[in-house]
């Protein structure tokens, strides 16, 4: 290992600008430990780029020395490591000075390549300047390294090191061999695929030991990329994957400070403790800013928009399904575009709770690209047998139009809700598949997709989901269009599903609630007069 030579005395640059040579260095050198040597080189050599300790050696805090510790010292080399904590608690400094550490510190590998990674050009940047701060405020690093701003990067022409920022904005990121990458934020990237950080994963396979280090606030979602990283480091699968996670639980109080506290490690260092009180008190007033706080603060998986349901709320409810035979069943169709997801939903009441049967269909052709476009498993999905697939580039309502026909031979469907939209090209195949004007009359129900039929549908389907009067067997596809919706109200507190807002598609949640509507949810009342008269 090569160490810059400080003097005991204090930090004057070398005699040669960037020369490196083995000596006994300063702050205690190394100790044959390297969490405890990458520990020493941040606070010896790395400075706060900005707020309230600018200017300050940088102190780490005893949970990033565990963090540190935890990827240097894992006894099965460390592969991929993850830390996930509440915005605003030192997560970009650090990953600014672990990038340093390789670049031209104690994990230094002569003519490496090192990456970090963010889904927006201003996030990258903002890695980039912080580590360019901490090289220009220490008189050794400004020696060494060399800051090239058009590039966004930093290099060490005496290790023939390089350092460089990316965004998922960037025309690619193929081609490149990193022995260490930094995923920046990648809480942000919806769904669980992300092009930048398969590329760069992908591209550590020359490197005898790449390390990939992902530091965020936790995204929305189970089904989000980072959620799944996540879940699947704490379940220990691998032995080269560790993660360390500060979140709130949800069945905790939100507002207390000390479960603020849990997802807050920094709380009082460098986050302040008035401020996030603050913002406590706030989302307690204002119910609408609950959403943001409890995932940006709390970091909980948690819509910052408008979400229709609660994770936890939806988890709750997800025991096995039970048969439909022998009971009254209602249904939602939602058409939607012929290239886009189409879903059905059938309900009905089982021992005092409705069970959820959804058939979903994509067309073949285009699959694992349009897979790849929405970020969705839609071809994992269609082997797991949960999405069924029509032959060509649209969904062939033919085949929808005869599963319709199988399921009202099979049922006791009393009422089928659609949205007119795309409907008229259905009706055709309908007849064709045995349907008759009257039959069709009678059992399908036009369901408006405005606030005045939806906001109902969604308030009986939010009552049913908060009794635990539902069971939807964690349907993949169903669960991911629940988590999609974004939920718009009017001034009168009417609400309706959002597919422009929403983060994809949400054409199960639609047409599970069309079917909520036309589904007689509340026994009919009885006048007792009436029967006395």
């Amino acid at each position: 290992m090569l160490e810059f030579i400080i003097d005991e005395g204090g930090d004057e640059p070398p005699r040669k600008r960037g020369r490196p040579r083995k000596t006994k260095p300063a702050n205690g050198g190394l100790t044959g430990d390297r969490a405890v040597d990458v520990c020493n080189w941040i606070e010896k050599y790395c400075f706060t780029p900005e707020g309230a300790k600018v200017g300050q050696k940088l102190e780490l805090l005893p949970w990033q020395r565990n963090f540190i510790t935890a990827i240097y010292n894992n006894p099965a080399v460390t592969r991929r490591a993850i830390l996930s904590v509440a915005r605003k608690n030192g997560k970009t400094s650090l990953t600014a000075a672990i990038l340093l550490v390789h670049l031209c510190g104690p994990t230094a590998k002569k003519n490496s390549q090192i990456y970090s990674a963010a889904q927006s050009r201003d996030q990258a940047a903002l890695v980039f300047n912080l580590a360019a701060k901490m090289v220009r405020m220490h008189p050794v690093l400004r020696q060494v390294v060399l800051i090239h701003e058009s590039t966004k990067s930093l290099s060490c022409p005496d290790l023939g090191t390089r350092y460089r920022a990316l965004s998922a904005e960037a025309t690619t990121a193929y081609g490149l061999s990193p022995a260490l990458v930094v995923h920046d934020e990648l809480g942000l990237v919806r769904g669980p695929r992300s092009e930048l950080y398969e590329a760069l994963e992908t591209a550590t396979g020359a490197q005898a030991e790449p390390l990939s280090i992902i530091i965020s606030t936790q995204a929305p979602t189970d089904a989000d990329l980072l959620s799944i990283l996540i879940d699947d480091a704490l379940a220990g699968h691998d032995p080269g994957v560790v993660c360390k996670l500060y979140t709130a639980p949800v069945e905790l109080d939100p507002f207390d400070p000390d479960v603020i506290a849990l997802a807050n490690p920094s709380l009082g260092e460098f986050l302040s403790v008035k401020e996030v009180l603050a913002q406590a008190a706030d989302a307690k007033r204002m119910p609408a800013r609950t959403s943001e706080f409890r995932n940006l603060i709390l970091n909980q998986r948690v819509e910052v928009a408008n979400p229709f349901c609660a994770p936890d709320v939806w988890n709750a409810c997800r025991e096995d399904v039970r048969p439909l035979a022998g009971v009254d069943v209602y249904a939602g169709l939602d058409l939607s575009e012929v290239q886009d997801l189409t879903a059905l939903v059938l309900i009905g009441n089982v021992d005092g709770k409705w069970q959820v049967h959804p058939t979903f269909w994509l067309p073949a052709e285009g699959l694992e690209q349009k897979a790849q476009v929405d970020r969705i498993p839609y071809d994992l999905w269609v082997e797991q047998g949960h999405l069924q697939t029509t032959p060509g580039r649209t969904v062939a309502y033919e085949y929808v139009a005869h599963h319709l026909r199988e399921l009202f031979n099979r049922y006791r469907i009393k009422k089928l809700a659609f949205d007119r939209w795309n409907m008229r090209h259905l009706i055709p195949w309908l007849n064709q598949a045995g349907f008759t004007e009257a039959f069709i009359k009678e059992h399908f129900v036009e369901f408006g997709q405005g606030y005045q039929s939806m906001s109902p549908a969604l308030r009986e389907l939010s009552q049913i989901l908060l009794d635990g009067a539902l069971c939807h067997g964690d349907h993949p596809v169903l669960k991911s269009c629940v988590m999609n919706t974004v939920i718009l109200r009017d001034d009168a507190g009417n609400k309706k599903p959002s597919k422009r807002k929403s983060t994809g598609r949400i054409d199960g949640l639609v047409a599970l609630a069309m079917a909520v509507g036309v589904a007689p949810l509340r026994p009919p009342k009885i006048d007792i007069e009436a029967l006395i008269g």
